[in-house]
């Protein structure tokens, strides 16, 4: 017993074998229960942390820098899901953190189902090419899987893909990997993340779980004068999002429609309020200037465009992805807001 192996007076290690079998089992507890559980005094419990934590360390000690700078020797903590594309992996440091919620907004037509059919197939990769070697989870709320849409995607993966071989996309069954829920309210979403979804991560055939789009449930379900009980639908499903993500270490890509609502003001003017997913996934922009509406970066608005079919329209909004990281199941958040836009200005 590696208790008898501890640096102590013989009398704290005889109490702590009669309540605890290993010293490791001494680490689950706080000071104060260990002085309720083995009757020790304030002093010999501490002497006991000491001598235990001293114990299973070993020799060396290790910072959290020297620890997040050992990549060959923690490969998992520094692995990213490619997006497949050099240039969104270069935004991104590497593409999606597995540890952690990825909010992608943007206006209608703006490819962001595109960008999620396109992970769900990257991630089926192997590793060395940027994926995790497993499926992918699509969970449709609005409409039915965009299923020709993949299939095109599928066709042309050796040329979207040059850097993989075309040996080892040939062995890839892409079609066969991804599962498909389709669901029509908030309770069926609930429980699809809290039952269904957790069986598939944790018997391995997937690692990556798409939500398109994670708001439309709340939007159709929830008026106005059910907000309160929106936010703890919506804090109920982020916190679910989250636990599985860290459970699992599966990236999580939540996608959200940006909305607009155009009031009438007394000059005339409408206003477009943009509904950002960074508040519990739905928010509202600050209001915009009265000229027209702002990008979302900030600064003056864009000019509008002549539009084929109906005289003047605003350009396209870019697509915005937000990163979120959720460290070890504390409650701290981390955002990372990356613009996906490659217009002028």
């Amino acid at each position: 017993m590696d208790l008898d192996h501890l640096d102590l007076n013989p009398r704290i290690v005889a109490a702590v074998k009669a309540k605890l079998k290993s010293a490791r089992e001494v680490l689950r507890f706080s000071g104060p229960d260990l002085q309720r559980l083995t009757g020790l005094s304030g002093p010999d419990v501490q002497h006991l942390l000491r001598a235990v934590s001293s114990h299973l360390r070993g020799g060396s000690v290790s910072t959290a820098l020297q620890l997040y700078r050992q990549e060959e020797e923690f490969p998992e903590q520094h692995q990213r899901l490619s997006l497949g594309c050099p240039v969104l992996d270069g935004l991104l440091r590497g593409g999606l953190p597995l540890d952690g919620i990825t909010e992608l907004a943007g206006r209608s037509s703006t490819g962001k189902t595109q960008l999620a059919l396109q992970l769900c197939l990257a991630v089926q990769l192997p590793r060395q090419h940027g994926g995790l070697g497993t499926g992918a989870v699509y969970v449709c709320t609005e409409g039915a899987f965009p299923s020709r849409r993949l299939q095109q995607l599928v066709a042309q993966q050796q040329l979207l893909r040059p850097d993989v071989p075309g040996d080892v996309l040939g062995k890839i069954k892409f079609g066969d990997q991804i599962f498909v829920e389709h669901v029509a309210d908030v309770d069926t979403l609930l429980d699809c993340v809290s039952r269904k979804v957790p069986v598939l991560l944790s018997r391995g055939v997937a690692r990556l779980l798409v939500i398109d789009s994670v708001a439309a449930p709340f939007r159709c379900e929830f008026a106005g004068a059910d907000s309160a009980r929106r936010a703890r639908r919506l804090q109920a499903l982020g916190a679910e999002l989250r636990r599985l993500s860290c459970a699992f270490r599966s990236p999580v890509l939540c996608i959200n429609q940006v909305t607009e609502a155009v009031d009438a003001l007394p000059q005339g003017r409408g206003r477009a309020d943009v509904a950002s997913p960074r508040n519990n996934l739905v928010q509202p922009a600050p209001d915009e200037a009265a000229d027209g509406p702002a990008p979302p970066g900030g600064g003056r608005p864009r000019p509008t465009q002549p539009h084929p079919e109906a005289g003047l329209r605003p350009p396209p909004a870019a697509l915005v992805l937000l990163l979120h990281s959720h460290h070890r199941g504390r409650a701290r958040h981390a955002w990372e807001r990356v613009l996906l836009d490659d217009s002028p200005g």
